[in-house]
């Protein structure tokens, strides 16, 4: 398999490219600010063709590049319901204090072909087949997407800005909420097994099983689970 990954733009969000293997179809995840020309040159270097843009959410430094990218290759785009809607109008998502200093140099909108995603959904795609969770917290249509382990590599979860090494998602966005992130990581992310690689919207690679043992707000979910597997009772939580 083929993960070709970078960050781009003024958030230095990941923008991820994965394939069967170089020179085949391929899925563009979270092209994001300035991402275009990454993008293309990642098509170029391994010989891909993109088949879709699939979005972990909708703030702008995710979403940023994918009215050019889609374009370009003439590809739709997956996201949440929840989230289609900053696509066109970020300022709703991400607030008009963060979001205002780049909106002059940014073309924002819906490309021609946008597709929703659901809870569940097993998205067979370019080869691949990508299971979606629907992850609320950092935004309300926040997702993550996971491939099986394959020949050459472990399972791995697409996390966006759910789970990063050592720490999660920000949640005073329009749209964030603790709890909300605080139940998706105990769903989403505690039941998969350590090796599983996470490769996040910002930062490096990590594995659930690090995560696991040093992320702060982790240990508290699988401490909150013990607690009321043991008491029979939730306990207080953060």
């Amino acid at each position: 398999m083929l993960i070709a990954g970078f960050p781009a733009g003024a958030w230095g969000t990941n923008c991820y490219l994965v394939a069967p293997a170089a020179g085949e179809e391929c899925v563009i995840i979270d092209p994001g600010h300035q991402a275009a020309p990454g993008v293309e040159e990642a098509v170029r270097k391994h010989r891909l063709k993109p088949v879709a843009v699939v979005l972990t959410h909708g703030h702008i430094d995710h979403v940023a590049s994918v009215v050019p990218v889609c374009g370009a290759h003439d590809v739709p785009a997956w996201i949440h319901p929840d989230d289609r809607y900053m696509m066109s109008d970020p300022e709703k998502g991400i607030g008009r204090t963060i979001g205002m200093p780049l909106m002059g140099e940014l073309s924002v909108g819906e490309p021609a072909d946008v597709k929703e995603l659901a809870d569940g959904a097993e998205l067979d795609l370019a080869g691949l087949q990508l299971t979606v969770a629907h992850a609320p917290g950092h935004t309300k249509g926040s997702v993550t997407f996971g491939l099986p382990e394959a020949a050459d590599i472990p399972p791995v979860l697409f996390s966006g800005d759910l789970l990063f090494a050592g720490s999660v998602g920000r949640t005073d966005l329009p749209g964030g909420d603790m709890a909300d992130l605080l139940d998706s990581l105990a769903r989403v992310c505690l039941p998969l097994d350590d090796p599983t690689v996470v490769l996040s919207g910002h930062g490096p690679r990590t594995t659930i099983g690090q995560e696991r043992a040093t992320n702060p707000y982790l240990r508290q979910v699988a401490a909150d689970r013990q607690g009321r597997g043991a008491a029979g009772a939730p306990r207080r939580g953060m």
